[in-house]
């Protein structure tokens, strides 16, 4: 948990867990309830043009609640964790000036560990590294940095979104260079805040979640995904778009794979991805757990929290 050195009123409420599981319509029922806004922590939402296959917040809850960092950067520009969390603290901060709760809901774990924590210190790492890391990806792809990965930092390698080249390319080069796993890192460095935290993790039954996964990626394709990737095919090589639910679909695109098998891949990439979310949350912060269809036990409990 980070430092607090809070003031008693003020509450930044994070909603954390797997994708599909109802973050979204949990926040935007809190939002209302406490005229509150909401910060998103979904580094894909974070990108314009990407709305379908990331599931964002429909244009009527847009309109009915405000959001941050959804729509926030184009596609092609290149926008860090340190980018958000300087942003995203920023804001915050003038924010609860005028403000007592904010909500920060969304899966991208590190996201939501770096608001509340601070950005984790590694060293400098030499650029002959990072190209050795880009090379490994250049000729092996993921697979290959999956390996890597595995053998230099097999604790991280649990948790990280294996579909993240970017990601897993930082983990490696730190690992290489220092000789220590990229874990190791992770957690150390601890900020003062001026509000509260309310930490809730929505959990469901892994069948249940898995089905509402499916169920949503079928949906998706019904809404037009397929025609939303079209639109920015142009732009597929940016890192952006090496992303579950995209780069399945720009090998459909390209007549690698039929219609049927790319349905079943994302369906897969993004169980895949839902089980090293909730690894994530289980091992980085400490949260209060609750099953996500029990909204009327979740909703007592802020209120409580907020009126103690």
């Amino acid at each position: 948990m980070p430092i607090s050195t809070s003031q008693p009123n003020k509450f930044l409420i994070t909603i954390a867990g797997p994708t599909g599981i109802g973050k979204s319509a949990l926040a935007i029922e809190l939002a209302q309830r406490y005229n509150a806004e909401i910060f998103s922590a979904d580094s894909r939402q974070i990108y314009r043009l990407m709305d379908i296959g990331t599931a964002k917040p429909t244009k009527t809850e847009l309109t009915e609640v405000k959001h941050h960092f959804i729509d926030h950067v184009d596609i092609d520009q290149l926008y860090t964790v340190g980018d958000y969390v300087v942003e995203c603290q920023d804001k915050l901060n003038t924010y609860f000036q005028t403000h007592d709760i904010a909500i920060l809901v969304g899966g991208t774990g590190l996201y939501i560990n770096s608001v509340h924590n601070g950005i984790d210190e590694f060293p400098d790492i030499p650029e002959y590294v990072n190209q050795e890391t880009q090379l490994l990806f250049d000729h092996q792809g993921l697979i290959g940095l999956c390996h890597r990965l595995k053998e230099l930092d097999p604790e991280y390698f649990t948790v990280v979104d294996v579909s993240n080249a970017r990601r897993m390319q930082r983990a490696i080069a730190v690992s290489q260079f220092t000789g220590q796993p990229y874990s190791s890192f992770l957690g150390k460095k601890k900020q003062e805040i001026s509000y509260n935290c309310v930490n809730l993790l929505l959990t469901m039954d892994r069948e249940q979640l898995y089905d509402r996964i499916n169920r949503r990626v079928d949906q998706m394709f019904i809404d037009g995904l397929q025609k939303e990737v079209e639109n920015f095919y142009h732009l597929r090589e940016h890192r952006s778009l090496q992303t579950v639910g995209y780069k399945e679909v720009f090998d459909l695109i390209d007549g690698k794979q039929s219609l049927e098998n790319t349905v079943e891949m994302i369906k897969q990439n993004s169980r895949r991805y839902a089980k090293r979310q909730m690894t994530w949350f289980k091992k980085y912060g400490i949260w209060e757990e609750y099953a996500a269809i029990d909204f009327k036990t979740i909703l007592l409990r802020v209120k409580e929290i907020v009126n103690s």
